[in-house]
């Protein structure tokens, strides 16, 4: 069976993926867990903007994406870079479709969370497990506007170093994923709209005619 492999940035993706808003006030006695699992779960639906920035060790910017995002809980997940290297990958929490056009090609597979790590758990704001990989720390202040929690990675094998995610005013504002070798990953969230609805239908994906498409099987 023909196997696919995604690029870095969108398995980085897969990683990490979309942190969301939250609470107007945080009290001064709850604990940087506290803050971090009200911000990643009060919420419903996400879309955004997202400009992804692949920054090298000398801090020379190697690319910069223009992505659209969608969340919808439990399950849905709608990732598309418009710019400069077309892609898509979007899932109803089922089926995993990643499509690019360029290739004219269509890759499906089952969607597991288990192998999503960061970006399943933040999505499903399971703070217990995301606790588990990363010792989580907050860098400002629970009564700041500006709220930064830095995500320190257990594992040795890990290919991160650091991860920060940061809110403003209670909404997400930027993801910043340092690898080990020096190479940084920045996604700034704009346009932010939080707790709308969202269709159920964003989250499928019909192949266009007269493309091929490859079906992955992970069973061992």
């Amino acid at each position: 069976m023909k196997t696919f492999y995604m690029s870095t940035a969108t398995a980085c993706m897969l990683t990490l993926l979309p942190a969301v808003s939250l609470i107007a006030q945080f009290a001064p006695s709850l604990t940087t867990m506290d803050r971090l699992d009200a911000l990643l779960n009060d919420i419903a639906t996400l879309r955004s903007d997202v400009v992804q920035l692949i920054v090298e060790s000398d801090g020379g910017v190697l690319e910069e994406s223009e992505i659209q995002m969608m969340l919808k809980k439990p399950d849905g997940f709608y990732w598309e870079t418009l710019t400069p290297f077309p892609e898509l990958i979007v899932t109803n929490g089922s089926t995993l479709w990643n499509y690019q056009p360029d290739l004219e090609q269509v890759v499906i597979e089952d969607w597991h969370s288990s192998r999503s790590e960061l970006a399943a758990q933040l999505l499903s704001g399971n703070i217990e497990s995301l606790e588990g990989d990363y010792r989580i720390e907050g860098v400002t202040l629970d009564t700041s506007e500006h709220q930064e929690f830095e995500l320190l990675p257990k594992a040795a094998d890990s290919v991160y170093q650091l991860i920060s995610i940061n809110f403003m005013n209670s909404e997400l504002e930027s993801i910043y994923l340092n690898s080990k070798n020096g190479q940084q990953t920045v996604w700034r969230f704009e346009n932010v709209v939080r707790n709308q609805a969202i269709s159920d239908a964003q989250f499928e994906f019909v192949p266009p005619a007269n493309i091929e498409i490859i079906e992955n099987d992970y069973a061992q």
